[in-house]
């Protein structure tokens, strides 16, 4: 259990997900340009979960070639509208359109999670949440967004499920841990199999 385990994510839920479970990690940001990756498998069929495979992966390689015998954790998170798969809206006008989008309608968060050591896949996984959103009235969506600010523009959906943004749903199906970021459940299981962490 000597080997350093790095994060590859800027998130900051992300690694206080990890400090909080005990884990002693380190954090390095990838610096991949995610759209030109999402834009090389585009057109090829490949699916919201599979993309959060691939940009997951793509940030644990980037890191993982600078950090030999690390184990690196490399994590993505994408929404999915039936198939189409939104990113994190540029302004408030996109938050506000996004909502409005999201209102009255079941939309799934796909958290993908791969482990890496010196470029090469040991593990990789998926957690998929359901969520369906109440409908909601425009005049509160404009409160809502006036009210939560730019912490709006941090996420896929326009809202923070550990805050606030449970306000806008009606029912929820999934890992709590998976929605916030990672599914974090299946990689503790995973590390400890591999004794990178105490278990």
């Amino acid at each position: 259990m000597s080997d350093a385990i790095v994060l590859a994510s800027g998130s900051p839920f992300r690694r206080k997900m990890l400090e909080d479970a005990g884990l002693e990690i380190e954090v390095e940001k990838p610096q991949i340009d995610e759209r030109a990756v999402e834009a090389a498998v585009a057109n090829s069929g490949v699916g919201p979960e599979d993309l959060a495979l691939i940009l997951a992966e793509a940030k644990a390689l980037e890191v993982s070639q600078d950090r030999p015998g690390a184990l690196v954790i490399g994590t993505d998170q994408t929404l999915s509208l039936g198939d189409e798969v939104l990113h994190k809206p540029r302004d408030m006008e996109e938050a506000r359109r996004r909502l409005l989008a999201l209102s009255g309608r079941t939309h799934q968060l796909n958290s993908a999670v791969v482990l890496m050591r010196d470029g090469e896949v040991l593990w990789r996984h998926v957690g998929v949440a359901r969520l369906t959103m109440r409908e909601l009235d425009p005049g509160f969506i404009g409160r809502h967004l006036s009210h939560v600010g730019e912490k709006a523009l941090s996420s896929v959906g326009a809202y923070q499920i550990e805050g606030e943004g449970i306000q806008l749903f009606e029912t929820i199906e999934g890992d709590h841990f998976t929605i916030v970021g990672m599914p974090l459940l299946p990689l503790l299981a995973k590390l400890r199999e591999m004794q990178a962490i105490d278990g």
